[in-house]
């Protein structure tokens, strides 16, 4: 049981410290980050839940529907649930690349226990092929769900737009991973240059994201003019 735990708990625990250090002006709380962490692992009790009924009661007909409406939109609904009502408005939130690090949290709890869950169900010899699929895709839709959080909130203009992309961009980017796995017996050849493709994403995010807060901390100290990313 300890193995699985530490497998289970390592690779979240690992990709949401890259993200953290990232920060470069001043690393958020480690008790606010903690607090978003558990979060999100506690959101997987009640999608668990709404997901068994939904197939209990064969309201899901198809792949499609199962990929992008009971898995993405409910799981990146919730997280985005929670990194819009406790953190957005939070004073620790005080420039852009701090969604990074929140979105990655919220996201990176609800894979940890997710891990843990399954590797306890199906065993320790399926922790590597977690780690590099589930758990890091996971990682980077909340990375990218908390860039545009980040933008919209320190954006002068356009705000609610880029929240509404910090919803429906890793809902669709976590539709079609999944999609990918349900609806392909030669799932292989397509998840791992769509894995590729998400890293490049994901790190374009966190790079953005690092600029928007240089401006923004230039703009707030160095230069007497409105930040607009």
């Amino acid at each position: 049981m300890l193995g699985i735990l530490s497998a289970g708990i390592a690779p979240g625990l690992a990709l949401l410290s890259y993200f953290y250090l990232k920060d470069q002006y001043g690393t958020e709380p480690l008790s606010m980050v903690l607090k978003t962490f558990v979060f999100g692992a506690l959101l997987v009790f009640p999608i668990m839940f709404i997901q068994y009924v939904l197939e209990a009661e064969h309201i899901v007909q198809s792949g499609f529907v199962s990929a992008f409406f009971s898995t993405s939109l409910l799981e990146e609904f919730f997280k985005w649930f929670v990194l819009f009502y406790t953190v957005y408005k939070h004073v620790h939130f005080d420039e852009p690349y701090d969604g990074v690090v929140y979105g990655a949290s919220v996201s990176l709890g609800f894979a940890t226990a997710e891990n843990i869950m399954y590797l306890i169900a199906n065993g320790l010899e399926h922790a590597l092929g977690r780690a590099l699929l589930p758990v890091s895709s996971h990682a980077l839709f909340g990375v990218i769900m908390g860039y545009y959080i980040g933008k919209g909130k320190f954006s002068a203009n356009s705000n609610k737009k880029w929240i509404i992309f910090s919803l429906f961009t890793p809902f669709f980017l976590h539709g079609t991973y999944d999609y990918i796995l349900l609806s392909r017996d030669n799932w292989t050849s397509f998840i791992f240059p769509f894995m590729i493709f998400l890293w490049w994403l994901g790190l374009r995010k966190v790079k953005m994201a690092r600029a928007l807060s240089t401006q923004y901390v230039k703009a707030q100290y160095d230069i007497p003019k409105t930040f607009q990313p």
